[in-house]
């Protein structure tokens, strides 16, 4: 397992952040379950970082687990494939499977964008 701590950005975080109650925790903790260094494992830590610098404004924590190495760990959130990215913290825990290159659906899913019913042109 490897952990990436983000920094925290300076100036004050709360002007940045939207008005959701999700928000006002202190650090997400996400967990990214990977099978190896594969260059999808890698496309999606690369997207996963970029979506947290950009929306995250540094508060949270990446835990990179490789099941190739410790594949006993997949039981404890019941992944069925990978990659798969979990969300800790805040809580109701969250699961997005996939590369994480559909940025939309990655902040959809991480409950920092409302789900649209419908495009707006």
């Amino acid at each position: 397992m490897k952990e990436m701590a983000g920094v925290p950005a300076p100036g004050k975080a709360e002007d940045k952040m939207p008005t959701t109650s999700k928000r006002a925790i202190k650090t997400w903790e996400l967990r990214l379950y990977v099978a190896g260094q594969t260059a999808k494992s890698l496309q999606a830590f690369a997207n996963l970082k970029r979506i947290c610098e950009e929306h995250l404004s540094g508060e949270y924590r990446i835990e990179i687990v490789d099941l190739l190495q410790n594949p006993q760990l997949a039981a404890g959130d019941q992944i069925l494939a990978l990659p798969t990215l979990v969300r800790k913290l805040p809580e109701p825990v969250r699961k997005i499977i996939g590369d994480l290159s559909n940025t939309e659906r990655v902040l959809v899913g991480l409950d920092l964008q409302p789900r649209q019913l419908g495009r707006e042109s």
